[in-house]
C-alpha cells in the first residue's frame, strides 16, 4: 500500500509540472551552513604553464584541503591543510607545489583553552608523480624563481626561545632541492630573499650575541657564498631591485647617546663580478643630515632603476637622558652629532651624580593622564591617538645620490606624500598643510600639488589648492615623464620636465563626470585605466565609452564606437601580463564589460583599435587571469544560483573554455532560489530606477511570498552575483532566506543632498510596492532589513511607512544632529567629514541646516513607528556610536513600542567573532519567522531575559549547529 501511494504522489506531482527531487529537498538550516563546503575566494591559482589549477576549499567551519586539478584531463590530488587556508605557491616550471598546513579545526579549538603554542607544517609535492615532501614548524617558505628545484624553508623559533625584543630572531633556513633531496642548513637566519632569477639567495644572520651576523649572499648555481657585511649589528629589510641585480637592507646598531636603534643603509650591487660591491650610507657620519632625524627601520630601501640612487625612510629620534642634558651646553643644533666636554674626572663624577638626582625626581613624578583638545588641531586628538602607532613609525622619504655622495629629504611634515615615477627622475609631491584642518572638519581634500626633481631636490609648484575628492590621483606613466590627473571635469597630462598641461578630454564630445555619483562632491571623475606602456596614450573612460587620447591631447579614439545607445561601459581593465608596467598595446588587452540596463556581465578584448566582446550574459565574470610562461588564460563564471566556478582555456578569444572547479558541492542537496527577476519602477521624486527581486525556492507563479526587503545604496549592479551561505557580520544571508521561502528584494536608492532619509523613502516603498504588484511578493509580510547606512534607512523608513511588518536594523544612525558631531572611533576622525563629502549628505552644520537634519533624524519621527523592530548595537561600535542604538532604543521602549536591542560585548560596528554570528543569523531568522511566517515568538523577543539568567539562558540554548 505505502509504494501505491507514492507512485499516485510521483504521478500527481509529475502531472501538475511539479519536480519531485525540488519538493523533496530540504531547506538549508544554519546547522548546514556549518558544514557548508566552498572554494575559498582568495586562495586559488593557475600554475605557471597554464597546466595545473590549485585552490582551497572546505567548509565553513573545519578543516580544509588543497585541490590540485590537471586542465587537459580529469586528474585531481586532493591534500589535507588545516583549518585556516594559506596561499599555494608554484615553482616557475609548474613541477612542485608548495603550501602551508596549519592545525586541525579540532587542535585549534583544544589550544585556545590551553594556550597551547600552533605550527604550520610545508608540504611540497611533485605532481608528475604526485610524491610530496612535509617539514613541521615551518615559518616562511619560497621557491628560487628560475632554479624551481630549490626552496628556501625558515623555521619557526623553538618555543622555549626568548621572547625579548632584543634576544636574537635567528632561526633555521633550510635549503632543500625538491628533486634531489638534498638539503643545506643555515643557522640564525633572521630574513632571505631570492632574487627575480632565483640564482642568488641574500639573507640576514641574526645570531646569539650577534656572533656572526650579518648579510650573506649565495650563488645557488655554485653553491658559493661570499660575505657582505659582519658587524655586531642586526640586518634586515632586503629588497631587491627588479632585475634582480643589485639589493638594499638596512643595519641597525645600538648607540648609547639615543634611546632607540640607529640604523644606517646599505646599498649592495655589481653582483655579476666575483665580489659584490656595497656602500653603507649612515645619517650620523653626515654632517649635513637634519638635527633630531634618523633612518627609519619601517621603511624598506630599495634602488634606482640606474642604481645611482637610494632611497629610504627618516623619522625622529630620541636622545638618551644623558645626551639630553649634555647638549644643552655642547651641541651643535646644525648637526646630528653631540661631544661631552668634561675638564677633569671629579667634575664628571659631580655632572653624572647630578644627572641621576635629577632623573630619580622626574621618575617621581605623579602626571596627570589627561588630553588637550584645541580648536586649531588639524587632526582631533581621537584620531591622533588611533594613529600614534603610525605616527610614530611614519617615516619621511628620503634619498642618498651615491655618486655625488648627497643627501636629499624629500618628504617633511608637511609634505608627507611623495610618489616616485618610474625610472625615478621625478616625483609627485603633496603637501595639505593649508588644508588638512578644514578638510578634516568638512571632508573636502584639498592639497598643493609639487614636480620634485629627484636629482637636486628641488621643488615646482604645480597646482595650487588641487581638489583630491574624485576616484584618481596621479598617475604616472611607465617613462617617468609623464602623469596624468583628473581635476573639474577634465583629465589631464602633465609633463614633469616642463610642468606643462595638456588637456586630455576637451576635445571629445562626452562627459567624464560620473552620472551615478551623488554625493556631495564637485564633479566626481569617471573611471581611468591608465597609461600605455609606450608612455603614448592613456585610457579613459567616459559613463560608457572607453577613449585612447594621445598624451598631447589631440588625437581622442573611442575604442567601443558608441556604447551609450546600448548601455554597454567597461567595468573594469585586467591586468594578465607578469611585471606589467601600462597596457602593452601589442599585447591582447582585456577589459569587463557591463550592461547597466540588463545586468549583464562579459569580457572584451582590444584588436588594434576597437574593443569586441567576447562573450556577454546573464553571468557574473572575474578574476580573469593568465598563465605566467603560457597563453592559457582562467576566469571565474557565477549566477545569482550557480556559485562560482573557474574556466581555463588557451584560445585568445576564450572560446572553448573548460571548467575546471567543483564549488559548492552540496547545493544540489537543498531547497534553493528560482532565480531573479529584474524590473524598473518610478520613486516618488521621478527617478526611473530598478530592483532585484530574488525568487524562494521552489517558486511558483501565482503564489505570494513573504519577502526580505534589503536596503544601502545601488544593489542591483549585483544582480548576477552568488550569495555564499555563511555567518555573515550582518546577520542575513540571501541564499540561507531564500532556501527558507523568503523573497529578497534589493533596490536601488538615489540620493538628493540633504534628503538621505527621504531619499531612502522615496525610492524603497515604491520599489515595495512595484514588488508587491508582481504577484510575488505578500503586501501582508514584507520586512525590511540593513546595517549601518542601510541601518540607518531602516530606521528611518519606519517612521515613514507602515508598508513593513518587521524591521531589523544593524548599527544604524538615529539622530544625524548628535550624530553629526560625534567621533568615528574606528578612525578617530570627526563624522562631519563622512556627513558633508561622504555617504551622510547632509551639510552644512546643523546650525545653518536644522530642517534637514531633523527631517532626516528617524528619533525626532519616533512617535511615528507602528513597525516592530529587532535593533543591533554593539557597545564597541567603532563606526557608529552606541550611543545612536541607545537613543533610539530607549525612546521606543519609553513610547512603549515593540522593540528588542542586542549588544555583543566587545564586538565592533560588523560581529567579528564566529559564535557572535552564528547567534544573531539564528535570532534573526526567528525574529523574522515570527513576525512574517506566523512561528511561535522566540522568548527572547516575547518575555526577554533578566540579566542574572543570561549564563544560564545561554548555556541552555548553546548553539551547536542546531537551528
Amino acid at each position: 500500500m505505502r509504494q501505491i501511494r507514492l507512485i499516485i504522489l510521483f504521478l500527481l506531482a509529475t502531472s501538475f509540472g511539479l519536480s519531485v527531487n525540488a519538493q523533496q529537498k530540504p531547506a538549508l538550516g544554519w546547522k548546514d551552513v556549518s558544514k557548508w563546503r566552498s572554494i575559498k575566494a582568495r586562495f586559488n591559482t593557475l600554475s605557471p604553464d597554464g597546466q595545473w589549477m590549485a585552490y582551497i576549499t572546505g567548509p565553513v567551519e573545519g578543516d580544509q584541503e588543497v585541490v590540485v586539478r590537471k586542465v587537459s584531463d580529469t586528474t585531481t590530488y586532493h591534500y589535507a591543510c588545516g583549518a585556516t587556508p594559506n596561499s599555494l605557491i608554484f615553482s616557475d616550471d609548474s613541477k612542485f607545489v608548495a603550501f602551508k598546513v596549519s592545525a586541525k579545526d579540532a587542535d585549534v579549538k583544544a589550544a585556545k583553552k590551553t594556550s597551547k603554542t600552533l605550527y604550520d607544517k610545508l608540504t611540497v609535492v611533485y605532481l608528475p608523480a604526485n610524491t610530496k615532501a612535509e617539514f613541521d614548524r615551518v615559518k616562511d617558505f619560497s621557491f628560487s624563481g628560475k632554479y624551481p628545484d630549490w626552496l628556501a624553508i625558515q623555521f619557526a623559533p623553538i618555543e622555549a626561545a626568548s621572547k625579548d625584543k632584543d634576544a636574537p630572531k635567528g632561526t633555521d633556513l633550510l635549503l632543500y632541492n625538491a628533486s634531489t633531496k638534498q638539503s643545506f642548513n643555515v643557522g640564525s637566519v633572521n630574513e632571505f630573499a631570492f632574487n627575480k632569477a632565483g640564482d642568488l639567495l641574500a639573507y640576514a644572520v641574526d645570531a646569539n650575541g650577534q656572533n656572526g651576523n650579518g648579510i650573506y649572499l649565495r650563488d645557488m648555481k655554485t653553491g658559493m657564498t661570499s660575505v657582505i657585511d659582519n658587524d655586531k649589528s642586526l640586518f634586515k629589510s632586503i629588497n631587491w631591485n627588479e632585475e634582480g641585480t643589485a639589493f638594499a637592507l638596512l643595519k641597525s646598531k645600538k648607540n648609547d647617546d639615543y634611546k632607540d636603534e640607529i640604523y644606517s643603509v646599505i646599498g649592495v650591487s655589481k653582483l655579476q663580478g666575483d665580489v659584490a660591491q656595497s656602500i653603507i650610507y649612515s645619517s650620523l657620519s653626515d654632517k649635513g643630515f637634519p638635527t633630531g632625524l634618523g633612518i627609519s627601520g619601517d621603511r624598506r630601501p630599495y634602488w634606482s632603476d640606474d642604481l645611482s640612487t637610494l632611497f629610504f625612510g627618516i623619522h625622529s629620534i630620541e636622545k638618551t637622558d644623558k645626551q639630553k642634558t649634555d647638549s644643552t651646553s655642547s651641541a651643535d643644533p646644525k648637526k646630528g652629532n653631540v661631544t661631552a666636554v668634561h675638564k677633569d674626572s671629579l667634575g664628571k663624577k659631580d655632572t653624572l651624580n647630578k644627572k641621576n638626582t635629577a632623573a630619580a625626581k622626574k621618575d617621581d613624578i605623579e602626571k596627570p593622564d589627561m588630553i588637550i583638545w584645541n580648536w586649531q588641531d588639524r587632526r582631533l586628538q581621537s584620531e591622533q591617538q588611533v594613529q600614534e602607532k603610525d605616527d610614530k613609525a611614519y617615516s619621511y622619504l628620503s634619498e642618498y645620490l651615491v655618486n655625488n655622495k648627497r643627501f636629499i629629504q624629500l618628504a617633511d611634515s608637511n609634505m608627507r606624500r611623495v610618489n616616485v615615477a618610474p625610472k625615478q627622475t621625478y616625483a609627485i609631491g603633496l603637501d595639505n598643510s593649508k588644508y588638512e584642518l578644514t578638510g578634516n572638519l568638512d571632508g573636502q581634500a584639498y592639497a598643493d600639488v609639487y614636480i620634485i626633481d629627484l636629482k637636486t631636490g628641488n621643488k615646482k609648484l604645480l597646482f595650487e589648492k588641487f581638489y583630491q575628492n574624485n576616484n584618481h590621483g596621479f598617475s604616472l606613466a611607465p617613462d617617468g615623464k609623464l602623469a596624468a590627473c583628473y581635476q573639474d571635469g577634465v583629465f589631464y597630462a602633465i609633463n614633469l620636465e616642463t610642468g606643462e598641461k595638456n588637456n586630455l578630454t576637451g576635445k571629445i564630445n562626452s562627459s567624464f563626470v560620473d552620472e551615478l555619483d551623488d554625493h556631495n562632491v564637485a564633479k566626481p571623475s569617471t573611471d581611468y585605466f591608465g597609461w600605455t606602456a609606450d608612455s603614448k596614450y592613456v585610457l579613459i573612460k567616459d559613463n560608457y565609452d572607453l577613449w585612447r587620447v594621445s598624451a598631447d591631447g589631440k588625437l581622442a579614439i573611442s575604442l567601443t564606437g558608441n556604447w551609450k545607445a546600448k548601455k554597454l561601459e567597461i567595468n573594469d581593465r585586467f591586468e594578465i601580463y607578469p611585471d606589467e608596467k601600462g597596457a602593452d598595446l601589442k599585447k591582447p588587452q582585456y577589459f569587463g564589460v557591463f550592461n547597466r540596463t540588463t545586468k549583464q556581465d562579459g569580457i572584451c578584448r582590444l584588436d588594434g583599435n576597437k574593443i569586441n566582446i567576447l562573450f556577454m550574459d546573464d553571468y557574473a565574470y572575474g578574476n580573469f587571469t593568465k598563465a605566467i610562461n603560457s597563453a592559457v588564460y582562467a576566469y571565474s563564471r557565477e549566477s545569482s544560483v550557480q556559485s562560482p566556478e573557474v574556466f581555463v582555456t588557451a584560445a585568445s578569444d576564450l572560446s572553448a573554455a573548460k571548467q575546471v572547479t567543483i564549488n559548492t558541492p552540496d547545493q544540489s542537496k537543498y531547497a534553493w532560489s528560482s532565480g531573479v527577476k529584474l524590473f524598473s519602477y518610478v520613486s516618488a521624486n521621478g527617478d526611473t530606477l530598478q530592483a532585484a527581486l530574488f525568487l524562494p525556492a521552489n517558486y511558483e507563479p501565482g503564489k505570494a511570498y513573504p519577502t526580505i526587503t534589503y536596503i544601502y545604496e545601488r544593489l542591483t549592479d549585483g544582480l548576477n552575483s552568488y550569495s555564499m551561505p555563511d555567518f555573515s557580520r550582518t546577520g542575513f544571508n540571501k541564499a540561507v532566506y531564500s532556501s527558507n521561502g523568503y523573497a529578497v528584494l534589493m533596490p536601488d536608492i538615489k540620493y538628493k543632498i540633504n534628503d538621505p532619509g527621504m531619499s531612502a523613502v522615496a525610492c524603497v516603498v515604491p520599489a515595495v510596492k512595484a514588488a508587491i504588484a508582481t504577484g510575488i511578493v505578500d503586501a501582508k509580510r514584507v520586512a525590511i532589513h540593513g546595517h549601518s547606512w542601510g541601518g540607518y534607512q531602516t530606521s528611518f523608513l519606519i517612521t515613514q511607512t507602515n508598508i513593513f511588518k518587521a524591521a531589523a536594523a544593524g548599527a544604524p544612525l538615529t539622530d544625524m544632529i548628535s550624530m553629526y558631531s560625534l567621533i568615528y572611533g574606528n578612525a578617530g576622525i570627526t563624522n562631519q567629514a563622512i556627513f558633508e563629502a561622504s555617504q551622510g549628505r547632509l551639510t552644512p552644520g546643523y546650525w545653518d541646516n536644522m530642517d534637514a537634519f531633523t527631517r532626516n533624524s528617524p528619533i525626532y519621527h519616533i512617535k511615528n513607528v507602528q513597525t516592530p523592530l529587532l535593533l543591533l548595537h554593539n557597545d564597541q561600535d567603532g563606526a557608529v556610536n552606541f550611543t545612536q542604538g541607545i537613543e533610539y532604543y530607549n525612546g521606543l521602549r519609553r513610547l512603549n513600542k515593540p522593540v528588542v536591542m542586542i549588544t555583543y560585548k566587545g564586538e565592533n560596528h560588523g560581529i567579528a567573532k564566529l559564535p557572535n554570528r552564528k547567534d544573531y543569523s539564528v535570532r534573526m531568522m526567528e525574529y523574522f519567522d515570527y513576525m512574517l511566517k506566523d512561528k511561535p515568538a522566540p522568548g527572547w523577543w516575547s518575555k526577554g531575559v533578566n540579566h542574572l539568567d543570561m549564563d544560564k539562558y545561554l548555556e541552555a540554548r548553546a548553539f551547536d549547529g542546531d537551528e
